[in-house]
């Protein structure tokens, strides 16, 4: 009996691509998702789970991005300084006038493994809150993502 081996990829099988994301209108948490499985490498026939295989994401127009219900009014961003009583917290709407980016980051970053291989992950999303973005000599390549946009 014939056994097949277990493809394991090796660093010399990487091949990341640049994708460009436009985030307006579009819904955060399904935006999220999808630019999560590119930055895993899901969305590749030699995908595995303990490896980075995934692309370059850059994300513009950010600070358009839209959510549904209350969200706007009743989501909540917490930090701590470390300090006592050093906790802050903000509403989506502080957050997306103040710092547009951060929003779509936290939210990808959430769907990422909790571990040093995710954290290696996140370091390929590029995230701008307006339509310009510094990585046009990497030629990247729009991503259509299948999310219907919030009106």
């Amino acid at each position: 009996m014939r056994r097949q081996k277990t493809f394991t990829p090796r660093p010399a099988d990487i091949d990341r691509a640049w994708w460009v994301v436009d985030a307006d209108g579009l819904p955060l948490g399904r935006l999220a998702s999808e630019v999560a499985v590119i930055l895993r490498g899901k969305h590749k026939p030699t995908f595995a789970p303990h490896f980075d295989m995934g692309d370059f994401v850059v994300v513009v127009n950010a600070s358009h991005v839209q959510v549904t219900g209350e969200k706007a009014t009743q989501k909540r961003y917490f930090h701590h300084s470390g300090y006592p009583g050093g906790l802050t917290e903000r509403s989506f709407a502080e957050m997306r006038a103040k710092h547009p980016e951060r929003v779509v980051e936290q939210a990808v970053r959430g769907m990422l493994p909790h571990n040093r291989l995710g954290r290696q992950m996140y370091r390929k999303l590029k995230v701008y809150a307006g339509p310009d973005h510094p990585h046009v000599a990497q030629r990247p390549r729009p991503l259509a993502l299948n999310v219907r946009k919030v009106s």
